[in-house]
């Protein structure tokens, strides 16, 4: 599954190897910046050498953390379409990965029709292991449109690696004294069998009244069944009409779910859908 990259690195910190229609503005987005949390930025490389213990339901350990959804960006190889999927191979430089994308839905389709050999897009997905091989099971790809988007993929890489081993080395540090405690939460080391979490998934559901917080409306209302069903995802106007929520805190909930790899954007900065049933 894994083979020598043929990844031009040159041409990808450059500009060049994109399609003409890749090419717009030299600045990114914020919804396309974000450092993100849940969904993690990795490279091939970091997945090929990532612990797993053989068993296929179990999650990947990368730097000593749980990992299950991830996002990548590189260039695509050999993709080959078929009635219920779309597989292609997936180099960013590091390595290559086979990657699959269900297509259940219109919009499945027509996002994959966009998606051609030799362009460059990222991928968000969850990692399998199928037949013993690792792969990547989409539930988005999106051409990447502004080049600049490569180098900040790898600075997130970077900059993740750096906090998971600084995170990691502080927990083994502080391990002993979180065991003496019947009040802490089993959730900051990978190592120790629990999923990674931040305590925002905890603490930020409720607020001290009581009541459930925005962010726990928004993903609520993008987990009911009618919204699931939207193949483009939920406007954002939808939301603060719906849950009479002013935009501002819609924008902000957006973000932090976006962050934790609970949602994610479909057709454009304003739909999004629950990773969940994505």
């Amino acid at each position: 599954m894994f083979s020598a990259s043929q990844f031009d690195a040159t041409n990808a910190f450059s500009g060049g190897g994109f399609m003409s229609s890749q090419l717009t503005d030299s600045t990114p987005s914020a919804a396309k910046s974000r450092e993100t949390h849940g969904l993690v930025p990795v490279t091939v490389k970091q997945i090929s050498e990532a612990y797993q213990s053989g068993d296929e339901k179990s999650n990947f350990e990368i730097n000593g953390v749980d990992i299950s959804n991830v996002t990548l960006v590189g260039m695509v190889f050999n993709k080959t379409e078929r009635n219920t999927d779309v597989n292609f191979t997936l180099d960013d430089g590091t390595g290559r990965i086979g990657c699959r994308r269900w297509v259940n839905e219109v919009f499945d389709t027509r996002e994959m029709e966009e998606v051609q050999d030799g362009m460059y897009v990222r991928v968000n997905g969850h990692l399998k292991i199928f037949q013993g091989n690792r792969q990547l099971v989409a539930f988005s790809v999106r051409p990447v449109t502004n080049f600049d988007e490569i180098a900040f993929h790898f600075i997130e890489c970077i900059h993740n690696h750096l906090q998971s081993s600084k995170i990691r080395q502080g927990s083994d540090t502080t391990h002993s004294q979180s065991k003496d405690s019947s009040l802490s939460t089993p959730v900051s080391s990978g190592s120790n069998g629990y999923q990674t979490a931040s305590s925002s998934q905890f603490s930020g559901q409720f607020n001290t009244d009581g009541v459930k917080s925005c962010d726990q409306l928004v993903l609520d209302y993008l987990q009911q069944p009618s919204s699931i069903g939207k193949e483009k995802g939920i406007h954002k106007d939808e939301l603060s009409q719906q849950l009479k929520v002013p935009m501002a805190k819609i924008t902000e909930a957006i973000r932090a779910l976006e962050e934790e790899g609970l949602i994610y954007s479909t057709i454009d900065e304003f739909h999004y859908k629950s990773a969940q049933y994505g």
